[in-house]
């Protein structure tokens, strides 16, 4: 049985460890597109291509690597290896994403689906065994919202160096040369996601053994997971919160360090599903009346500013339902599969990620964009997908976590654990 209670280093640790496998990606997330066609100058609907194929191509790739970590037996767990493995590498890519070669642009363009394609690669090797971790830490959810809540500590620090301090930095580095200066800030987060990493693989610890055959049949597994009512339910709730989050994702810099210690003990007692259900209605009604305000600059942010609140709530929730599905699992069918049910919910993470931030480029080509200047017609399409797409996925985020059925028989499921 595991130790009830993490230490404040294992916290730390494993929270700041989502620095180590999303600030590069945070980065370019939010500013690989204006890179690409505001400096490297490739045309927008083919970046957006290229954005859409390599994530969806991470379908695969994250399932294979789910797969690898239910199989993996080594003196250093099941997790901790892909960490120790994958740091340099993931952080010498990231360098190399934000240094595209003065080449002809199908070269440039090959070059960018190359690299980006790597990013993903390493990011599915360092995020789906992180969060695989958690449920391998601690069976408790108390403990497990206290990672949640860590975590988005973790993350949106590396959300705020990754959106909203990277054009300083860029300015800081390179002045007027904006290639000189990403590549500069590529470095620096290359360097800190490495460090985060170290700390990941040298503090956190499995304690919940998993006495399955690695040796395990992976379609029966899968169809397991296809039929595991709490995971269909985190993997739409993760989904429509990622495409949000990908269109997004500048806008909400700094937005989720509040709710890190604001949430656990919201859903600790009000539970994951009355508590969401709640605050992204909420959210739901203020980015619908947001338009509403455009004439009143104090009102417009004050009003923005309690819609980003409301919705960066849920990310730990999202953490904690993550975890949550692994007991539930293992109750119905008796194993706990932590990677793979953990790289389906990457997937979600991904494609969600991929369907916002390659709609958003869609969006900026049908308009009319062109780099150095927004069009009136670009305008309004960007104003307008950006209202509308916040108030239909946070509808829909609502009626997912609606079938969420962990909270009502928490209880039960901690029992049926205990007793076996």
């Amino acid at each position: 049985m595991a130790a009830r209670h993490l230490t404040l280093i294992e916290r730390m640790s494993y929270g700041f460890g989502d620095m180590g496998t999303s600030l590069a990606c945070n980065m370019a997330s939010a500013f690989l597109l204006f890179y690409y066609t505001d400096v490297v100058h490739l045309p927008p609907a083919a970046v957006g291509t290229v954005f859409l194929v390599a994530r969806l191509l991470d379908a695969v790739i994250a399932m294979i690597v789910g797969i690898a970590v239910d199989k993996t037996r080594t003196r250093f767990g099941r997790t901790r290896p892909y960490f120790l493995f994958t740091a340099i590498p993931y952080a010498l890519v990231t360098v190399l994403l934000f240094n595209v070669p003065a080449w002809g642009q199908n070269a440039q363009l090959v070059y960018a689906f190359v690299t980006f394609k790597a990013l993903g690669i390493l990011l599915s090797l360092q995020s789906i065994p992180y969060t695989a971790l958690m449920p391998m830490m601690t069976e408790d959810t108390g403990e497990r919202l206290k990672l949640s809540g860590m975590r988005s500590v973790g993350t949106s620090v590396s959300v705020v160096l990754g959106t909203a301090a990277t054009m300083p930095l860029v300015g800081l580095f390179g002045g007027s040369d904006q290639q000189r200066g990403f590549m500069a800030v590529a470095v620096l987060f290359a360097g800190i996601g490495l460090v985060c990493t170290a700390a990941l693989f040298r503090n956190c610890r499995e304690r919940i053994e998993d006495g399955a055959n690695p040796q395990f049949a992976v379609l029966p597994a899968v169809s397991e997971m296809l039929r595991n009512r709490a995971w269909l339910v985190c993997f739409g709730f993760c989904l429509t919160y990622f495409v949000r989050f990908g269109v997004m994702l500048p806008a909400v810099s700094g937005m989720l360090l509040l709710p890190s210690f604001v949430a656990p003990p919201l859903f600790a007692r009000a539970g994951i599903r009355s508590g969401c259900v709640g605050v992204l209605s909420l959210a739901a009604v203020l980015f619908a009346v947001l338009p509403l305000a455009e004439d009143s600059l104090p009102l417009f942010i004050l009003i923005y500013l309690a819609a980003c609140l409301a919705t960066s709530v849920t990310i730990v929730a999202a953490f904690t339902m993550i975890a949550e599905t692994v007991d539930y699992n293992e109750r119905k069918y008796g194993v706990r599969h932590e990677g793979l049910l953990s790289s389906g919910i990457s997937l979600a993470t991904k494609v969600g990620m991929a369907l916002g931030t390659a709609g958003f480029a869609y969006t900026l080509g049908a308009s009319g964009y062109v780099a150095g200047g927004v069009t009136e017609t670009a305008r309004e399409a960007i104003r307008w997908v950006y209202y509308g797409s916040a108030v239909v996925l946070l509808t829909l985020q609502v009626f997912a976590v609606l079938f969420w059925p962990v909270d009502s028989r928490q209880a039960q499921t901690g029992r049926d654990n205990a007793e076996r």
